[in-house]
């Protein structure tokens, strides 16, 4: 988890410095609180002061979200390669070897089988630290699997969404996971098997235009920037002002194209109380 580090501070006393390490502190971008990074971490990135949701790691997630030792990933050695061979400012391969050293992912979801609260569920969490998240083959693989898993072992799947997109390093090749995406959980729901989608802060692009919105209920975190594209392009696109707010999780929410606005650290208890519903008079 990469936060905004505060630099280190030089107080002279004598001839002794006393020095701050880099990365102690977190400042809050919302309430500007200087908050101790340890208990930020322990609090699931989640401003004690203001309630802001800082973004939160695959694992992390994982961990708030399953019962203890329950989880049992899967496809973890899926890697994607750069089948186009695209060339730019900075090559795919090269990009692809720098977010795996820097984050320890493969790629940008971890998928896998679980518990919550002694149900079992299928499970997918993106995580935005690796290339923003976004959508290419691996991930669109990684998430139709999980999915189809579901389906075979007649459970529900679960989708954590944090993305930028599909990732245009793969051009035609991450916009077909789009399709793949929702046709698995069109036979999914064909199978009368839940699907619910959460929605962090961002998702957005082709990840919103596809699976993200496809949930039989679609649950976001609190302020969580939600569209398809940015705000700039539609206004130029459209030349119209646009509402104040118009791509968060409370303006859509409103507006009946989201179920729910749930606190990260409610989330889990959420869910639990939702499949009980959903999935009554089964385990």
């Amino acid at each position: 988890m990469i936060h905004e580090a505060t630099e280190a501070i030089l107080i002279p006393s004598g001839e002794s410095k006393l020095e701050i390490p880099d990365g102690l502190w977190t400042k809050c971008p919302q309430c500007r609180e200087m908050l101790y990074t340890k208990e930020l971490t322990e609090n699931l990135e989640v401003c004690k002061h203001c309630g802001n949701h800082f973004p939160i790691g695959a694992h992390a997630r994982i961990a708030s979200l399953l019962d203890p030792d329950s989880f049992v990933e899967y496809d973890a050695s899926l890697s994607p390669i750069d089948t186009l061979k695209f060339t730019g400012a900075k090559s795919y391969s090269d990009q692809i070897a720098k977010y795996q050293e820097k984050t320890g992912l493969k790629d940008a979801v971890v998928s896998g089988l679980g518990t919550i609260e002694e149900r079992k569920v299928s499970l997918a969490v993106m995580d935005f630290s690796f290339l923003g998240g976004s959508m290419g083959s691996v991930v669109g693989e990684k998430i139709t699997r999980a999915i189809e898993r579901a389906t075979e072992e007649k459970i529900p799947v679960i989708v954590v969404c944090a993305s930028g997109g599909a990732r245009m390093y793969e051009g035609m090749l991450s916009l077909m996971q789009m399709a793949k995406t929702s046709a698995a959980l069109a036979r999914h729901g064909e199978a009368r098997l839940p699907f619910l989608s959460i929605l962090t802060n961002p998702t957005m692009a082709g990840v919103t235009a596809s699976f993200a919105s496809l949930g039989d209920l679609i649950i976001a975190e609190p302020k969580a920037m939600v569209g398809f594209a940015g705000a700039r392009v539609i206004k130029e696109t459209t030349r119209q002002e646009l509402p104040k707010g118009f791509q968060t999780a409370e303006f859509l929410l409103d507006r009946g194209l989201i179920d729910m606005i749930v606190a990260r650290h409610q989330l889990r208890a959420s869910i639990a109380t939702v499949l009980r519903h959903l999935q009554a008079g089964t385990k």
